[in-house]
C-alpha cells in the first residue's frame, strides 16, 4: 500500500487532496492545525488502517521531524508527499510589512523545503513530490507581495528537486491552481469585479474547484503521470495562458481610470 503525507489537509485543496488519495487505494497522512477538521477527515476517509493525521504547525523546529515520523511509524514507508499548506490574503510589496513577508516565506517556502529534505531519505524510485503552487508563480499579479515571492521560490525548488533527484526514481512537480472555489477564497468571490476578472477573463466559463485539483495531484501520483518529472500543470481553465475576454466583457461599457 502507497503511503502518502497531505500538508494543510484542513483547507480546501488539501482535505479534497487527501480524500482523493485514500480513494485510489492509499494510505494518507495528514497534517493541519484544525484537529477537529482533521477529525472530519479521517472519519471521511472512513479506514483506520489507511489514515492518520497530525496536528502541527510546520513552522515550528521539529514539525517536519513529527510528520515524518508519524508516517514511518504507522506505514515504514512514503511514497507521496503533497506540500500544499499555505495562506492567503496578500499584500502589494510596498504594503507588506518584515513580519509578514517572514510569515509567508515561512509557511509556503521554508516549510515545504524542510519537510520535504526530511521525507526525501524515506523515497524510494517510484515516488513523487508535489508542490501546490499558484498562478501567481507563473503570471504576475496584482497584490501578489509576499505571496507570489513564496510561490515562485516553491517553483524553483520544484525544479531543482526535479533535476536532483529524478536519477534515483524521484519526481517532483507544481501544481499551479488558478481561483479555486474554497473557504479561502470565499470572501474575495463575493466581490463583484473579483469574481468577474476570474470569469470573464477564463475561456472556459466557470471557476475552479478542489476537484479539478485533486484529480491533478492524483494524475501526477499515478502511473499515468510517472514520466512527467519538473513540469508546472497549471489548473485554470486558461485563464494565465491566454488574453481571453468573454462576449460580456468586450461589450460592456468601458470606463476610464
Amino acid at each position: 500500500m502507497q503511503v502518502a503525507i497531505v500538508t494543510g489537509a484542513t483547507g480546501g485543496i488539501g482535505f479534497g487532496c487527501a480524500t482523493k488519495l485514500a480513494e485510489t487505494g492509499m494510505a494518507v497522512l495528514a497534517t493541519g492545525r484544525n484537529e477537529q477538521r482533521l477529525d472530519e477527515l479521517a472519519a471521511a476517509i472512513g479506514d483506520p488502517d489507511r489514515v492518520a493525521t497530525v496536528a502541527v504547525d510546520l513552522t515550528d523546529d521539529d514539525g517536519p521531524a513529527r510528520v515524518v515520523q508519524a508516517a514511518v511509524e504507522k506505514w515504514g514507508r512514503i511514497d507521496f508527499l503533497i506540500n500544499n499548506a499555505g495562506v492567503g490574503n496578500p499584500t502589494p510589496l510596498h504594503g507588506t510589512d518584515d513580519e509578514t513577508l517572514d510569515h509567508f516565506l515561512n509557511v509556503m517556502l521554508r516549510a515545504p523545503f524542510r519537510l520535504t529534505r526530511d521525507v526525501l531519505p524515506h523515497m524510494e524510485a517510484g515516488s513523487a513530490i508535489i508542490n501546490i503552487t499558484s498562478t501567481f508563480a507563473v503570471v504576475g499579479g496584482l497584490r501578489g507581495g509576499p505571496y507570489s515571492a513564496a510561490k515562485g521560490g516553491l517553483t524553483a525548488l520544484t525544479t531543482h528537486i526535479a533535476c536532483q533527484y529524478g536519477a534515483h526514481g524521484i519526481r517532483c512537480n507544481a501544481v499551479a491552481p488558478g481561483v479555486i472555489q474554497t473557504p479561502m477564497t470565499e470572501d474575495r468571490l463575493q466581490d463583484p469585479r473579483f469574481r468577474r476578472m476570474q470569469i470573464e477573463m477564463t475561456p472556459h466559463q466557470r471557476l475552479g474547484t478542489v476537484e479539478d485539483v485533486a484529480s491533478t495531484v492524483a494524475f501526477l501520483c499515478s502511473p499515468g503521470g510517472s514520466f512527467i518529472n519538473g513540469q508546472t500543470i497549471v489548473v485554470d481553465g486558461g485563464w494565465s495562458s491566454t488574453k481571453y475576454l468573454s462576449k460580456f466583457a468586450l461589450t460592456s461599457e468601458w470606463t476610464e481610470r
